[in-house]
């Protein structure tokens, strides 16, 4: 699935992926990601909400409690920022082989809390699809412009030196709408193929051990 993944995007300084969609050939736009994201930082006012997310580099944006076992914020919220549904989050902490950090989208909950240490947004629909964007985010293209601006030895107790406008002025290369949404269709349709082939591999597994047990009783 990543290798695939990686053939549909491409670096800032490619003009074009290695393959293409039928029937598109147009070199693809260069863009800064303030052109298609704005900022989320909507603050948890009031306490309104007390689902407090965390960016676990293999999972996406999942439950504090949950993933830890425990819940490590304080009880006042109200300076985490306020997620919806469909908003991105950018961990710039090494994690789990994201050598550049992780940028997950919330996709388990309507909304949810995210210390403000992260930096938050959310696509202009208008100009970006936002499943293309997640796969993107998934790929290993976007790193290119994050080194640009982190530089060697950019890191601070594990975390990268990026300011909030640097990382929005981050160079990226996107192709038209249309495009965008038959990438995302064709990543969407082989994550859920991947999906089910793993969940019959689960079951196989859990009817061989079963039958195991059966036998030697």
């Amino acid at each position: 699935m990543s290798a695939i993944a990686e053939t549909l995007f491409c670096t800032p300084k490619e003009s074009m992926p290695a393959k293409r969609v039928s029937p598109y050939n147009k070199e693809w736009k260069l863009i800064k990601l303030s052109d298609i994201c704005q900022r989320v930082q909507t603050k948890n006012t009031g306490n309104q909400c007390r689902q407090v997310l965390t960016i676990a580099a293999q999972h996406g944006l999942v439950n504090q409690e949950d993933f830890f076992n425990k819940t490590v914020a304080s009880e006042n919220l109200e300076g985490y920022y306020l997620l919806q549904k469909g908003d991105f989050a950018y961990n710039k902490s090494y994690s789990g082989g994201y050598t550049w950090g992780a940028i997950k989208r919330l996709e388990w909950y309507d909304k949810g809390v995210l210390s403000p240490l992260y930096i938050c947004f959310r696509p202009d629909s208008s100009k970006v699809n936002a499943d293309f964007l997640a796969h993107y985010f998934e790929s290993k293209k976007w790193h290119k412009g994050i080194a640009d601006i982190a530089g060697e030895g950019a890191r601070n107790h594990g975390l990268l030196n990026i300011s909030v406008i640097d990382f929005f002025n981050t160079i990226h290369r996107i192709p038209d709408l249309d495009e965008q949404k038959d990438i995302a269709r064709i990543l969407n349709s082989l994550s859920s193929k991947l999906s089910c082939e793993q969940r019959v591999i689960q079951n196989l597994t859990m009817q061989r051990s079963y039958l195991l047990h059966k036998m030697f009783i």
